[in-house]
């Protein structure tokens, strides 16, 4: 199994441009970098429609017309105002871009930022944002499926060809590849229905949960392995990530507490759900702590 690992969500959205003109979120990133955070995680959404109750995972953060960040872009920067944090989409609705630029722009990144880039991917929930693109809402899970197959083909060297009902190219070269062996890591997200575990299964080294596998993860995790086995892959070789529960810096122990079962259970990666204050050293400060009681956890 992979070594633990404890990754941070950073706000790439708002509800209104901040005063400090993004600033705060870069910093943020460098804060992270320096406590020992093992990941840090943008998020995606490329237009806004109207109809926001069509969201399943809680109160949506934003209006309409919120100021949403592109993560990748986003991720550009971080990388080169950070040395060592792993750069992570969670999510990257990727079929909205097309599958060769999309592979090229994550291999450009990887490569860029020494190797340091995880690809989390999803279906997303919005029809608007397919509508906009130019592509069938209802076709999402075989676009998402195609864009990875193809990033999976042209980061595996060229010349590369590819032939589907959407899409076909013969004896192309993407380069530069990827630094990291075998393309960009892609952790796919969702509920574990059929098609989520079968994309699982395909492209996947790790597991993003959603909805109410969020709050259950440790009893799903059983069925991604069951999936992966059947595919003649190797559990033990695959991530899957977990939330820990929100709290306040006087409560590190109590956010910890869930992490050793969690870790049995085969959880590989744990979003903080920490509240930091505004003030960056004092962020920093809280983080290093954070960082130092999960190491206790595992060892514990």
């Amino acid at each position: 199994m992979p070594s633990p690992t404890l990754s941070l969500g950073l706000a790439n959205f708002s509800a209104a441009a901040p005063d400090d003109g993004w600033g705060g979120l870069i910093e943020r990133a460098r804060v992270a970098d320096r406590a020992g955070i093992d990941r840090v995680v943008v998020v995606d959404h490329v237009v806004m429609g109207e109809h926001l109750e069509a969201y399943d995972g809680g109160r949506f953060p934003t209006g309409p017309g919120g100021n949403w960040l592109e993560p990748m872009t986003v991720l550009g920067v971080i990388a080169g105002a950070t040395e060592r944090v792993r750069l992570s989409t969670g999510i990257l609705i990727a079929a909205l871009r097309r599958p060769a630029v999309l592979a090229k722009a994550a291999a450009t990144l990887d490569v860029l930022s020494g190797g340091r880039l995880d690809l989390g991917v999803g279906v997303g929930w919005q029809r608007e944002e397919y509508e906009a693109a130019g592509l069938a809402f209802e076709e999402r899970g075989d676009l998402l499926d195609e864009t990875l197959a193809v990033c999976r083909a042209l980061w595996a060297g060229g010349p590369t060809s590819y032939r589907s009902d959407r899409l076909r190219f013969d004896g192309v070269w993407c380069e530069p590849r990827p630094v990291q062996p075998g393309g960009v890591p892609i952790w796919v997200s969702g509920r574990l229905n059929r098609r989520t575990l079968a994309r699982i299964a395909r492209f996947g080294d790790g597991w993003i949960p959603w909805g109410e596998h969020i709050g259950a993860v440790e009893a799903h995790v059983a069925e991604v392995h069951e999936a992966l086995a059947a595919a003649g892959r190797d559990p033990a070789a695959f991530g899957v990530r977990g939330q820990l529960p929100a709290g306040r810096g006087e409560d590190l122990g109590g956010a910890m507490e869930p992490v050793g079962r969690m870790v049995s259970a085969g959880v590989t990666d744990f979003n903080l759900g920490l509240r930091l204050p505004d003030d960056h050293a004092e962020a920093e400060d809280l983080l290093a702590s954070a960082v130092a009681a999960f190491r206790t956890a595992i060892e514990g």
